[in-house]
């Protein structure tokens, strides 16, 4: 039923040495001078900070403005290129990570019949595109929560050779729901068309069905697992809460992905799938729209994340009055759940629920998730706590503490800046004017370099 489009984008990329041989080297040493360094981890913003980065990594951390000429004669003796950048009237931070995102497609009106005329590869070229966005707008990594046909697993692979620009993507592949529910990539086919999608596609009907599918996505190499436990919105379905797997296929579906060292990231609007979802020990509720305080109460006993995805809620009620934008059974549902999803984050935020940062980019188009930032805020979270939920307490939920959301020496070097003081105006980190990955520069001075 589902075609893989890993070899089609393979074939693009190999046609291509051109994108491989001017891929951007790591072991360049670089320091930057920040004339402030906000530290999530801390919960500070510092002064005058310097930052040298070696081969990729953090080095060193100095106060004030270090003297630079050792530095670069050292690189010189060493036999490496050397940069200084002074972001001067900026704010240094670590690079922004969004935990839900489709990398490989993006909203328009046409996207329901686009479906029948694109090929998996044609899905696979537009997520380079739309990887570079995401990457500018400074979000050095991200959680791609689903996809059509693996092609976001190609897309990784190509970003971590250095081919294609973009984020760190930790994928989850083809999503896992039931027949008919939110996963089901025929909804609203005609009979003909429809099939049977099974646990390859990622749609199962029983425990049984859960083990083999999360083992078909441990065999296609994705990094993290998705399930569907409620309706959504843009399928063409029609309810975006009703609970659509049992709480015995979420168990089975988690104690196989934590078998294989998955975490599991559950779409969920409604109450009742979220209680399941928590109790059957996922590791993250996405959406969360109709969330009731029993739900918080459930989802802080278990430690159970949440990302809200505010944008998404509001974006598509936004376009649910654009006549002929989405079917009508997807408006009505829109329309339903948009004026929604904002007070409920407030409200977990309020109650102590772990928050992480998530935007599902591709609802709205990609390259503009930092707008969610000032949503969290409108919802009562204060600044510091929003930029914590994009950095630490994402690295957090990925498990990836040790390497992604704070500037530390031995991590990455994922840094980017921002003009003015974030904690003042929050809206400053959708104005990103430099983007540095793994020690490579993408963005400077507002512009692209690569």
């Amino acid at each position: 039923m589902t075609v893989r489009p890993v070899l089609a984008l393979a074939a693009v990329l190999a046609a291509s040495p051109l994108l491989a041989a001017e891929a951007p080297a790591q072991g360049a040493l670089t320091v930057l001078h920040c004339p402030h360094l906000l530290d999530p981890a801390a919960g500070k913003l510092l002064g005058e900070t310097t930052l040298v980065v070696d081969a990729g990594r953090i080095r060193e951390i100095r106060p004030g403005t270090a003297d630079a000429s050792s530095y670069a004669a050292e690189a010189k003796v060493h036999g490496k290129a050397f940069q200084l950048v002074d972001l001067t009237g900026d704010t240094c931070l670590p690079g922004l990570i969004d935990a839900h995102t489709h990398l490989t497609f993006e909203t328009s009106p046409t996207g329901y019949t686009d479906q029948f005329r694109w090929n998996p590869a044609d899905y696979a070229i537009r997520s380079t595109v739309y990887a570079r966005r995401t990457l500018l707008a400074g979000f050095t990594a991200v959680r791609n929560l689903g996809d059509g046909d693996n092609e976001s697993i190609a897309l990784r692979n190509a970003i971590n050779a250095g081919v294609v620009p973009g984020p760190r993507i930790f994928t989850a592949g083809v999503p896992i729901g039931s027949t008919g529910g939110h996963a089901d990539p025929t909804d609203g086919y005609r009979q003909d068309l429809a099939g049977n999608p099974g646990p390859k596609d990622g749609i199962i009907n029983s425990p049984a069905d859960a083990w083999k599918a999360v083992r078909q996505h441990y065999k296609d190499g994705v990094d993290v697992i998705k399930i569907m436990p409620s309706g959504g919105v843009l399928d063409e379905s029609s309810s975006a809460d009703n609970p659509q797997m049992t709480i015995e296929e979420i168990k089975a579906v988690v104690a196989a992905a934590h078998d294989y060292g998955f975490t599991v990231a559950a779409h969920a609007h409604g109450a009742e799938a979220i209680r399941r979802a928590v109790l059957a020990g996922v590791d993250s509720i996405e959406h969360g729209t109709f969330m009731d305080d029993a739900d918080m109460k459930l989802m802080k006993e278990h430690g159970t994340w949440y990302v809200p995805t505010i944008i998404a809620g509001k974006y598509v009620e936004q376009m649910a009055a654009k006549p002929g934008y989405y079917p009508p059974q997807v408006a009505r549902k829109a329309r339903q759940v948009g004026p929604i999803i904002l007070a409920t984050a407030g409200r977990a935020y309020k109650a102590g629920v772990k928050i992480a940062f998530g935007t599902d980019a591709a609802v709205y188009p990609h390259g503009q998730n930092a707008k969610e930032f000032a949503y969290m805020v409108q919802a009562g979270m204060p600044p510091m706590y929003v930029i914590q939920a994009a950095t630490t307490h994402a690295a957090a939920l990925l498990h990836k503490s040790d390497e992604l959301g704070q500037i530390q020496p031995g991590r990455h070097a994922d840094v980017i800046a921002v003009p003015g003081n974030p904690l003042e105006d929050i809206t400053a980190l959708q104005r990103v004017g430099f983007v540095m990955k793994d020690g490579t520069i993408y963005k400077q001075d507002g512009k692209p370099v690569l």
